[in-house]
């Protein structure tokens, strides 16, 4: 499972401090961000089943920083389509 979440986190150091603790606490997920992204985009997969997504948003929420999930657009888009 993937998910996209949009965060303020906006310097690279931070991120790194934060993907290390979230590593810490998910040694199973990819965690990256993309903050040339204007939404700075903090990307969580897991390879083995579903995020933790309680945890994962506090964690972030704890040091002071936003974080909502980035909606998929493409699946709304489709499912739009199939509501036609």
């Amino acid at each position: 499972m993937v998910e996209v979440f949009k965060t303020n986190i906006t310097k690279q150091k931070k991120a790194e401090q934060i993907i290390e603790k979230l590593q810490q606490k998910f040694s199973g997920y990819k965690i990256n961000f993309d903050l040339e992204d204007c939404d700075n985009i903090l990307r969580v997969e897991n390879t083995t089943g579903q995020i933790d997504y309680e945890v994962l948003v506090q964690i972030i929420s704890d040091d002071g920083f936003y974080i909502e999930p980035l909606k998929d657009e493409l699946s709304m888009t489709t499912q739009n389509k199939s509501e036609i």
